[in-house]
């Protein structure tokens, strides 16, 4: 997506916010609150860049897709990858969630937050040897299996170990979500899942000769960021489809896992809601018979969170060309570097409101940070209401693929995190000194 808009575009951007705000996250009179604090007390007391979370939106998330897939008896399990802060996993396991990991990193991560081994799925096309041993150790609930040669390697581990593991066929439908080219993986030529041709192979001739992997589900994962419903159901009616011409010879199947990647709400995209999406997608899954398993990220956590930045400095280049270089860096926030992402930009405190702005009185900014790199941006050509050296910036939609993605590059430490629960806040955790920077290396 182009950055760079029209005012008149920009405008319409932010007049259309108004009837797509974003939970537990308001202006009260002229400032902003995340729950019932007002995030520049959170930002004097911690500093910035500092990433903040609402609890009552995670949970608010969870429970809409719980209850709205509640039929199914839903396994919901919240993809570790979105945001693998502690506090919000155990925040997400207390309130019953199981979750998705990619690593062994991952997995170790969910069960010290508290997370049940048998509520956690295992995807990811490249599991070394030793993460599938500890997967196997910590009792997993299944693996999603992505190629012939993994479902054999597993075997072969889960042989040696004297176990039995359980393993999903991730299935490739082919379908294109309609989303960002990086983050489609249910097309053929995406390097995920397996086609459905050579997933009937699998089951008629190759998991009959594998005595260590037992066939527990089927899986599917089209892509992040899908805000229609219907690339969910065409997919989802493929693997059904398989189901109905392999049920025969899948006398262990258990689970029905759809996957995840709910778009939510960034700009002025119209994400469908929990319970429309289950309206489409649950007589699909009851007709099966099977237990639901999802793994949600982004709907869980993506608009719960923010970043809050202060700017250092205001330069002008040329006539025209204004920059606000800000504390925060696109090794904070790497998604409008990466995926040319839009996320609102708003000052923290302002008498100019987020969501009927006049005309009048805006500037024409890139939002910039401090990083060596012409692609460190946050924002480009956007027109924000005047700023000075000191003033707090809140970029929304950032709780997901944001602390996660975030790296030291230019030895930068990384942010803290921040939840707040109310009227309380806590750091959940610290922000880096220059000491972590170098605390894993040898001096020689």
């Amino acid at each position: 997506m182009a950055e760079k808009l029209s005012v008149t575009r920009q405008l319409s951007r932010q007049k259309t916010a108004k009837r797509q705000a974003i939970p537990f996250f308001e202006y009260r009179d002229g400032a902003l609150h995340c729950e019932d604090v007002p995030v520049s007390r959170i930002a004097e007391k911690v500093g910035t860049p500092a990433y903040v979370y609402s609890a009552s939106s995670v949970l608010g998330s969870y429970r809409s897709l719980a209850s709205a897939f509640g039929a199914a008896k839903p396994i919901i399990c919240f993809s570790v990858k979105a945001n693998a802060n502690l506090g919000l996993l155990k925040l997400m396991a207390r309130e019953g969630a199981g979750f998705d990991v990619v690593s062994g990193g991952e997995i170790f991560r969910a069960l010290k937050a508290g997370g049940d081994p048998r509520k956690i799925v295992y995807a990811g096309v490249g599991k070394t040897d030793d993460e599938i041993a500890y997967a196997l150790r910590a009792g997993i609930l299944m693996f999603n299996v992505e190629s012939e040669p993994e479902l054999e390697n597993i075997n072969a581990i889960a042989g040696k170990m004297g176990v039995t593991a359980s393993v999903a066929l991730r299935l490739n439908p082919d379908v294109d979500p309609r989303t960002h080219v990086y983050i489609t993986t249910g097309k053929k030529e995406n390097k995920f899942g397996i086609d459905v041709e050579r997933a009937a192979r699998i089951v008629t001739d190759l998991l009959p000769r594998l005595g260590n992997c037992r066939l527990a589900g089927l899986h599917m994962h089209i892509g992040s960021q899908i805000t229609q419903v219907g690339p969910h159901a065409k997919a989802l009616a493929r693997v059904v489809r398989f189901i109905q011409t392999h049920r025969s010879q899948l006398p262990d199947l258990q689970y029905l896992n759809i996957g995840g990647g709910f778009g939510i709400l960034y700009d002025l995209e119209k994400p469908a809601a929990a319970r429309d999406v289950a309206a489409k997608l649950l007589p699909l899954i009851l007709k099966t018979g099977l237990r639901l398993v999802m793994e949600p990220g982004r709907f869980i956590v993506g608009n719960a969170g923010i970043l809050l930045t202060r700017v250092l400095y205001v330069k002008l280049s040329g006539a025209e060309k204004r920059f606000l270089i800000c504390d925060a860096a696109m090794n904070d926030l790497v998604r409008p570097t990466l995926y040319d992402a839009y996320h609102r930009i708003w000052p923290a405190e302002t008498a100019v409101s987020l969501y009927a702005p006049s005309r009048n009185g805006l500037e024409l900014v890139d939002v910039v940070g401090p990083i060596c790199e012409s692609g460190d941006f946050l924002a480009k050509d956007r027109w924000l209401p005047p700023a000075r050296r000191g003033d707090l910036l809140a970029i929304f939609s950032a709780g997901a693929y944001g602390h996660t993605m975030s790296s030291n590059y230019n030895a930068r430490p990384r942010a803290c995190e921040v939840l707040v629960q109310g009227n309380r806040f806590t750091v959940v955790r610290r922000r880096e000194t220059n000491d972590d920077l170098i605390v894993a290396e040898t001096n020689l």
